[in-house]
């Protein structure tokens, strides 16, 4: 005969769930400084940005 299992609890369903969001961030995070750190050194081939030698209201 069939028993049901004791049900999780709301703390531990939470502990599980942050446990796969930090995985995902970490991830994301990892990409987000690959992609600066291609740009700081000028070797991105996959993303455009526009370099402005000065800025519009500057005082010098």
């Amino acid at each position: 005969m069939a028993v049901p299992k004791k049900r999780t609890s709301k703390s531990r369903k939470r502990i599980r769930n942050n446990f796969w969001k930090k995985e995902k961030n970490d991830r994301i995070a990892s990409r987000v400084f690959s992609l600066a750190q291609s740009i700081l050194t000028g070797r991105s081939k996959s993303f455009y940005y526009a370099i402005r030698d000065k800025l519009p209201n500057s005082s010098e």
